[in-house]
């Protein structure tokens, strides 16, 4: 089956979750959580998906693909990068 051009950029642009963010995590690292609200974790886990985009992100995108057996193409497409795609909930 042949793909179309809009099949290939939805495949593109598939989104695949990272990660996430709990209450359980911010007392693993030693906060009290019994009175953060769903609001705040929304708030953080915005700020630390910036965070990631930001700091890091690119890279180890670059690093865990070549760990993961994706090749390189020869010659990359040019892209305009604006930052991470964050799938909003």
């Amino acid at each position: 089956m042949k793909l179309t051009k809009t099949t290939q950029i939805e495949k593109s642009y598939k989104d695949f979750p990272i990660t996430n963010v709990c209450r359980a995590d911010l007392e693993q690292v030693g906060f009290n959580s019994t009175n953060v609200d769903d609001d705040t974790m929304s708030v953080l886990a915005s700020k630390m998906a910036n965070a990631y985009c930001e700091f890091g992100f690119w890279e180890d995108l670059k690093i865990l693909a070549v760990d993961s057996g994706i090749k390189k193409r020869k010659k990359p497409e040019k892209q305009n990068h604006i930052g991470c795609f964050i799938k909003k909930n």
